[in-house]
């Protein structure tokens, strides 16, 4: 998509004029670098296989910014081939022949979310469904076989069926599910994570203990300003909600 955008800018067609703020869109915004945070899920399999992480910190370093850079080439090149973008991005390349001839390839580019989601869904799905066998586990009892077969899939994957439904508006979708679910999964319970986490060390090992692989952020007033930032996610979206309702 980068270098389909590219051509077409090089060429002179691009469509976009975009302004160089709109303070309208902020609100939104917040509930989006939320979901694109979600970049932080490939840094277990980067750092699980090193043995010696001596330069762990320049590793993850390069990993967002190289994770950075290609977000930054996505979003100007989109805004300035096109000028009115769609909720899915890669549906402006199936109804737009100037930017891609070969019909395959516009086929491709508009099943693309179908792909990714046909095998992150079932994943994700799974692993949602053995939560609320965690959650409502009895002590030395197993659960019944209708329970465990057809109650514990149908919770999982019914509201997701539900909001399929429900909205086409993708934009709203992801502001809200950005906001609200991905503020407490990667914001609020990972700081609180951290900051137990080291009172549990002060606890056991006692103040003089020296982590040599510890991260740059280690300030206490790193975790206040991730959950100071959630709130402030969760407070914009909300706004941008009830305006966009009201108006």
């Amino acid at each position: 998509m980068i270098i389909l955008a590219l051509i077409r800018i090089s060429k002179g067609r691009g469509e976009g004029h975009p302004p160089i703020a709109n303070i309208s869109g902020i609100p939104n915004l917040f509930g989006v670098c939320v979901y694109s945070f979600m970049c932080q899920h490939s840094l277990p399999s980067l750092i699980t296989p090193i043995n010696k992480k001596k330069h762990m910190n320049t590793l993850v370093l390069v990993d967002y910014v190289l994770i950075l850079a290609f977000y930054s080439l996505l979003s100007f090149t989109a805004i300035f081939c096109f000028s009115n973008l769609k909720d899915m991005y890669t549906l402006n390349f199936t109804s737009n022949c100037d930017v891609v001839s070969i019909p395959f390839i516009r086929y491709f580019l508009g099943l693309f979310p179908v792909f990714t989601i046909s095998t992150n869904f079932p994943i994700i799905a799974v692993t949602l469904r053995n939560n609320w066998k965690t959650v409502f586990h009895r002590d030395g009892g197993m659960y019944p076989w209708l329970i465990d077969r057809i109650v514990f899939p149908l919770i999982t994957i019914i509201p997701a069926i539900i909001v399929a439904f429900c909205t086409h508006d993708l934009e709203t979708l992801v502001g809200i599910t950005g906001s609200y679910a991905g503020t407490g999964i990667q914001y609020i319970i990972p700081a609180c994570l951290v900051h137990f986490s080291r009172k549990d060390v002060e606890v056991i090992f006692g103040n003089d203990v020296q982590n040599k692989h510890r991260s740059p952020f280690k300030h206490s007033f790193w975790v206040m300003f991730v959950l100071v930032w959630s709130v402030s996610c969760f407070i914009f979206v909300t706004t941008n909600i009830v305006l966009s309702e009201t108006n």
